[in-house]
């Protein structure tokens, strides 16, 4: 197709003022004029901020502040590029450890210093005429409507365009994997896989076996693909996952070392390996980690106050307690007037300073957390609730501590990584198992509910099935399994009773929620399919 950049908005990142001059004659030569520059990421953000571009040409290394891949996370992150927008990542690195790392974030293209007019128009029309394919189905995906996606990305499959039949043919495998049709996704997968051997078909029959939990033929898979294909960074993600839902947390660990090794500069990789490096007590392993996500999040979005106190932590098991202090003092800086920090912060504190034996900082400490937890306490998340548990108890303020731990079991009972985090916290501080025979009736609490529950549904009593929930929920309202049965049953009642306004919001009410909790993305996603087709039965 014959690009016309007329009328396209262009926004040049790059901090080089001959590289902006020469990227801006490049484009003025087929014709594009409404050119925006930009030296660096704070511009580039605010520029983006106030207009919408249809192009985004932005290089990789910006000096000292955000890089192209920052910028680009930034950007999707707070919905400043629409899904048919291009952002093209420019750059003079030719390292495997650069390219790997901008292409794991998957920018629209990535193209390579220097190039001229000819190059970068060929690559601008590669990308339109997919963007123009794909504009109906990525909208939707957008946009969060799964059925009208399917159905379509079934419409443009059926027209059989072959340039883009393998890039359709994917999109829909994923789709399949979000809504649960896990058949549908296999189908495709053999589909690919019968014409030739292509790892993005291999990855999905693996990542088809996880979700069906099973997990040792999943991890067969993916070490094939590794072995084949050891630059495939999505699957050692896999693989730790595989091996984490067997308990084999070693493996998880020594997978996610060895993609790091390879490809360091994901933020998201290093915080995983630095939390289960952490859990499994491997410290240097996590400092080094810690190390990572603190400086791959300076100027990241993603960046939270949980960084600095995780690193905190590992800093201080290590027996290294100022530098564990000057990480709890640089997170306040970073994130200031933050009260969910300033938590964090007192929490550890507390802990530091009684092993110095500062029994007067670690009681001010104490008393911080003990004012902040009153004004926070329902709006912090398990991690931070757990380092309060643990200050309380090493304080001798028991029954909060206690009260603490039986929320965090009654409403994550069903994640085992908060089970054991729970054990271990509390075994660091001499109280073995103290709460396993909470965590077991609770669990067998659940049980029963669930039984229950399900018993009235079958029986047709959607009333009462809905009413058993109900008050669980008022008693564990982040329980991942209580929420995701009150989702299906507001379903259940949309398809029985028919739509009115009440059930309608209801449903959307606890489709909502399930996301909020964490359920899978993969009953969430067949749910929230059966809700559209339902509202919205033509794609169906």
């Amino acid at each position: 197709m014959k690009l016309n950049l007329t009328s396209k908005t262009i926004l040049i990142i790059e901090d080089y003022p001959v590289m902006r001059k020469a990227m801006k004659g490049i484009l003025h030569t087929l014709g594009a004029h409404a050119i925006v520059e930009a030296e660096d990421g704070i511009t580039a953000i605010n520029a983006m901020k106030q207009q919408n571009f249809d192009i985004v040409l932005c290089d990789y290394n910006l000096g000292e502040g955000k890089n192209g891949q920052q910028i680009l996370e930034e950007a999707r992150y707070k919905k400043l590029i629409s899904f048919n927008s291009l952002f093209i990542i420019v750059t003079a690195h030719q390292n495997a450890r650069f390219v790997l790392s901008t292409i794991e974030n998957k920018p629209d293209e990535y193209l390579a210093k220097p190039f001229n007019a000819q190059q970068l128009l060929m690559r601008l029309e590669k990308c339109y005429a997919r963007k123009q394919i794909l504009y109906v189905v990525e909208r939707e995906i957008e946009q969060g409507n799964l059925a009208r996606a399917i159905h379509f990305c079934d419409q443009l499959i059926d027209q059989n365009n072959k340039a883009f039949r393998s890039q359709l043919l994917k999109i829909r495998a994923d789709l399949a994997i979000k809504t649960g049709d896990f058949d549908k996704a296999t189908s495709i997968y053999q589909e690919v896989l019968t014409q030739r051997e292509i790892s993005w078909a291999r990855l999905g029959t693996g990542i088809v076996a996880f979700f069906q939990s099973e997990h040792e033929q999943a991890i067969t898979i993916f070490q094939e693909l590794i072995a084949q294909n050891p630059m495939l960074m999505e699957c050692y993600d896999w693989l730790a996952d595989s091996y984490q839902a067997i308990g084999h947390n070693s493996d998880a660990e020594e997978t996610l070392n060895q993609a790091t090794e390879i490809s360091p500069h994901s933020f998201f990789r290093q915080k995983k390996l630095a939390l289960l490096a952490a859990r499994l007590e491997h410290l240097d392993i996590a400092e080094k980690a810690y190390k990572a996500v603190s400086n791959l999040g300076k100027y990241s979005t993603h960046q939270s106050p949980s960084d600095f106190s995780g690193f905190a932590k590992v800093y201080s098991k290590n027996n290294k307690k100022m530098e564990a202090l000057q990480t709890l003092n640089s997170m306040q800086q970073h994130f200031p007037n933050n009260q969910e920090a300033e938590l964090r912060a007192a929490a550890l504190e507390t802990e530091i300073y009684q092993k110095m034996e500062d029994s007067k900082l670690s009681e001010q400490a104490f008393e911080k957390v003990q004012n902040l937890h009153h004004q926070l306490k329902d709006r912090l998340p398990k991690d931070l609730q757990l380092d309060i548990a643990k200050a309380c108890y090493l304080n001798n303020d028991i029954e909060t501590a206690d009260k603490i731990i039986i929320s965090l079991v009654h409403n994550h009972i069903d994640d085992n990584t908060v089970m054991d985090n729970i054990r271990h916290m509390q075994s660091s501080i001499g109280r073995e198992n103290s709460s396993e025979a909470l965590i077991q009736r609770i669990r067998q609490e659940l049980i029963n509910i669930n039984n229950q529950g399900v018993k009235f549904f079958q029986q047709g009593l959607i009333k009462e099935a809905f009413a058993v929930f109900k008050q669980a929920a008022e008693k564990m309202p982040h329980n991942k399994t209580i929420i995701l049965n009150m989702a299906k049953i507001t379903i259940h009642d949309l398809k029985s009773s028919g739509i009115n306004k009440e059930n309608l919001l209801l449903a959307h009410q606890y489709l909502k929620r399930a996301k909020q909790v964490g359920v899978a993305q993969d009953k969430i996603g067949n749910l929230q399919l059966q809700f559209e087709n339902i509202t919205n039965p033509q794609t169906s």
